[in-house]
């Protein structure tokens, strides 16, 4: 789903550069992200199931503290006794601790470009002739060579960048992230290369809290069963809130610790959940498998890089560029604003912002380059000098949409002011005569 800017993050900041220049860079993501404390703390779009998580660990070991380990505090010596509450609670905080660190800070996100790389022209197919530029198109793949092996990256429209190795983009929080593993919904974050450390020992830590617990409650059953010399089932029945934890706790570990064993599995393979879920190490070398010591090395012994990100930084201002002329067709300045991506399975939505401007103009969008009855998208690649103009106001053009040159649709891609400065002289001599023309609303 595409999650519009902040009011006045980019249309204030073209508007007028009084807002723009105080805008931080929390204030103008384009993420789908939720920020707090002015920028120090980022969650996901689904930061209230945290609330529901924390409930989860709190209430149990509040119930334990207060029926079982207060209880147990009488049958033990002093200090024994008082140890297990404190024990329960120091653990507790910090599990807290951990799942603050899983899913409050940047979890490796790649800024996103102001605008994509240079395209690279067809080879030799589409030769420039005169008043006529050549097709332009990027690779939908690049191959790099990791360890020795080919690997595959992709182009993402939306961020308009090469992902690296082992990012993917999330379709919840809309960013790429490094070593993308996956979308945690208990945590409400994603899970990437700068928190999967602190959320696997988050789950592990889980797992241990669970099996406290469930130990201590049968310890508290059998202290009764002793004491009142019958059996474990009459015991029982005189600690209901024991019998309520130690099924909870059993139901709980299977969760947790299941997940413990399969991330160790994972640790010592080197694969994210998503590589793994995709098979792509079955029939051939995982690349990032160093063994068993250096991939446990890599994940607990490294230092955790820093973000890429400034969060609390003023916010740099787009360059607005006015239509220009290119080839005898209008080039519009909204090019370049992705709004969507499939990665992980979410359907993009596209054309919104042109549909906007085409609103505005009382014209209706054309439908060229929209999805196709069975659901695939066009192979075309975008020529510049096909496209129809919509002239508005003076000074200003809307393209009809059409389908990008990497086969998804997607906004379109902003031109570079190198191939505005080449196109300059060609537009020039179009422009003569015009004037009169911009003033009217409609389409050519």
């Amino acid at each position: 789903m595409y999650v519009p800017p902040p009011h006045g993050s980019n249309r204030g900041a073209a508007a007028g550069g009084a807002v723009g220049e105080s805008l931080r860079t929390y204030q103008a993501w384009k993420g789908s992200n939720v920020f707090f404390l002015q920028g120090r703390f980022i969650f996901g779009p689904d930061v209230r199931s945290l609330v529901l998580t924390i409930s989860l660990i709190v209430a149990p070991v509040s119930v334990f503290c207060v029926f079982v380990a207060r209880k147990l505090m009488d049958d033990f010596s002093h200090h024994l006794g008082i140890s297990i509450m404190v024990v329960a609670v120091a653990f507790t905080v910090y599990i807290l601790a951990l799942l603050l660190l899983t899913s409050g800070r940047d979890p490796g996100i790649i800024p996103r470009n102001a605008h994509p790389p240079e395209p690279e022209a067809c080879d030799g197919s589409s030769e420039a002739g005169g008043g006529q530029t050549p097709q332009l198109r990027l690779p939908r793949m690049k191959d790099v060579v990791v360890n020795g092996i080919a690997v595959k990256i992709k182009y993402c429209d939306t961020c308009m960048l090469y992902r690296p190795p082992r990012c993917s983009h999330c379709s919840i929080c809309n960013n790429c992230v490094e070593r993308f593993d996956h979308h945690c919904p208990w945590v409400g974050q994603c899970i990437g290369l700068r928190n999967y450390r602190f959320f696997f020992m988050f789950v592990f830590s889980t797992t241990l809290l669970c099996i406290y617990v469930f130990g201590f409650c049968w310890v508290y059953i059998v202290r009764i069963r002793d004491a009142d010399h019958s059996t474990i089932w009459k015991a029982m029945t005189k600690t209901p809130a024991s019998i309520v934890l130690i099924l909870y706790t059993f139901i709980s570990v299977w969760f947790v610790g299941g997940l413990t064993v399969f991330h160790l599995y994972l640790i010592s393979t080197n694969q994210t959940t998503y590589e793994n879920f995709r098979y792509r190490y079955d029939r051939r070398a995982n690349p990032y498998n160093n063994g068993v010591v250096e991939n446990f090395k890599e994940i607990f012994f490294t230092s955790v890089p820093p973000s890429k990100n400034n969060f609390r930084a003023k916010a740099p201002q787009e360059p607005v560029v006015h239509a220009r002329l290119v080839g005898g067709s209008f080039v519009s300045p909204n090019m370049g604003k992705g709004v969507g991506d499939i990665e992980m399975g979410r359907k993009p939505v596209a054309w919104e912002e042109a549909g906007l401007e085409f609103g505005e103009l009382g014209g209706t969008p054309s439908s060229e380059g929209l999805e196709n009855k069975e659901g695939g998208f066009g192979e075309a690649s975008p020529d510049l000098s096909r496209d129809i103009p919509v002239e508005g106001t003076e000074g200003r053009a809307v393209l009809h949409p059409r389908r990008s040159s990497w086969g998804r649709k997607s906004g379109s891609w902003e031109i570079s002011p190198d191939v505005l400065a080449m196109a300059a002289g060609v537009g020039e001599s179009n422009r003569v005569g015009s004037g009169n023309r911009s003033k009217m609303n409609g389409s050519i």
